[in-house]
């Protein structure tokens, strides 16, 4: 069953509805779901897709001749083109009525055969922009979609007519694949997926959360257990160093210093390294919300939560998992530390559910950028950290999130209002979210003030 995608659907169903030449450039990380929104998309409709392979241009161009004479030739045993631009040119002489052209993998035919982005581009630009043709290019390298296929300097660059940079799943988006599990177990499973759908596919709804955790990381033969190597090793060449970054960082090392001290590289070096995990959307650097991107303030964390989860507690433990103690050390060192991983999770929920459409329409205010702020509060001159701020003008929101057992008290909420007084906006709404809900305190403090707004996780 497909599930999600649903824009991302719209749109490209729009593009062929045009009936003109369109071009769409869809990319993301890998297991985001590229191929399977792709393959969706191209049900019942006729459509050629070739998914190129890490080999050499004389048998892509082999096996890609397979794929079109499969739909414009079927039965019949066809030589393979001799160059890519006879094959375009017959494409081209196939066109009297739509057709989608999918190449899929897209970076691996352009490496193998230098030529392949100029020559679609003549072909672009001379032969198909009056036709019925819709182009699709696929691929999971960030970077070289975005600077080979998008970029400026690329031959293709400005031609194609929507692009489509896939992320993971939502929390909303999540629990569609999770009907028969509480809303807590969809949050964790939420969490330690990281909301990518090719993982969410693995959860066996069958079982409990406890039994697919274990089967999926804490297993030898996992399909997790490996999946962080696996894929860095599929992207980056140097794999020792970057899961080095990566570990650092999943340790709490947040500044640049701080990363290339522990794993003992230049600042520099180690700058290119985090700009490459950057670029495969596995690390991202934040500033504090109100701050300009340019701030000397720049932190990284993972943006990942399933490589969060791994490095915290799989990687640790990689021994005794492959003596065959998953189950043991999942339930005694990792379930009882699942709600404090679970604090970073409930932060991404809670602004997610502030940007859905129902309740940003309803907002004080619209605050544009959330995003977490920390500084040193001047009262106390100790370091403040708040879970979401954002501003507008003279507005601003204050967020905090609370996953844990006990109700949320009204020292949370005094904390944070007092926190208010360090920003010159004079018109200020505190949130609160809690995963337990709010003592009797806190639920009287926000019915006097209409400013305080309290946000239960089973109503979001």
């Amino acid at each position: 069953m497909f599930i999600g995608r649903k824009k991302e659907m719209e749109k490209l169903n729009q593009l062929y509805a045009s009936g003109k030449f369109e071009f769409a450039v869809v990319y993301g990380r890998r297991r985001i779901g590229k191929t399977t929104l792709i393959t969706e998309f191209c049900k019942e409709k006729k459509a050629v897709y070739y998914m190129a392979s890490e080999s050499t241009g004389k048998e892509n161009l082999e096996n890609f001749s397979r794929a079109v004479f499969e739909v414009t030739a079927p039965g019949f045993d066809m030589p393979a083109f001799q160059s890519f631009d006879a094959l375009f040119r017959y494409i081209g002489q196939h066109l009297q009525e739509r057709l989608i052209l999918v190449i899929d993998e897209y970076p691996y035919l352009a490496e193998s055969d230098r030529s392949v982005s100029s020559v679609l581009q003549a072909y672009i630009d001379q032969y198909w922009k009056e036709t019925p043709l819709m182009l699709i290019l696929c691929g999971s390298s960030m970077s070289f979609m975005e600077y080979q296929v998008l970029g400026y300097k690329s031959p293709l660059y400005g031609r194609r007519t929507a692009q489509f940079r896939l992320q993971p799943f939502t929390f909303a988006e999540t629990t569609q694949f999770l009907p028969g599990y509480n809303k807590e177990d969809q949050a964790v499973i939420f969490g330690v997926t990281g909301g990518i759908p090719e993982y969410l596919s693995r959860i066996l709804p069958e079982c409990s959360l406890d039994d697919n955790m274990i089967d999926l990381f804490f297993s030898a033969s996992g399909r997790l257990f490996e999946e962080p190597s696996n894929l860095l090793k599929q992207e980056l060449k140097n794999f020792a160093i970057y899961n080095a970054v990566i570990g650092a960082v999943a340790k709490g090392r947040s500044r640049l210093n701080e990363i290339a001290t522990t794993v003992g590289e230049e600042t520099s070096s180690c700058s290119n390294q985090l700009n490459a995990l950057i670029s495969l959307g596995l690390i991202k650097k934040e500033v504090p919300s109100t701050e300009s991107p340019t701030s000397r303030k720049t932190i990284y964390r993972l943006k990942d939560n399933m490589f969060l989860f791994w490095y915290r507690f799989v990687s640790p433990n990689i021994s005794n998992i492959e003596r065959g103690l998953g189950e043991q050390v999942y339930r005694h060192k990792v379930k009882p530390q699942i709600s404090d991983f679970m604090g970073s999770v409930f932060e991404k929920i809670c602004i997610q559910y502030l940007y859905r459409e129902d309740v940003i329409g309803k907002a004080p205010f619209f605050y544009g950028n959330l995003g977490r702020w920390w500084g040193t509060d001047p009262r106390s001159r100790t370091q403040a950290e708040i879970d979401i701020v954002g501003t507008e003008g003279d507005s601003i929101l204050l967020g905090e999130c609370k996953w844990r057992k006990e109700k949320t008290d009204t020292a949370v909420l005094e904390k944070l209002v007092g926190y208010g007084d360090m920003f010159p906006q004079k018109d200020r709404w505190y949130y609160l979210f809690s995963k337990s809900g709010f003592d009797e305190n806190v639920l009287g403090k926000a019915e006097k003030d209409p400013h305080i707004r309290l946000i239960e996780f089973k109503d979001m």
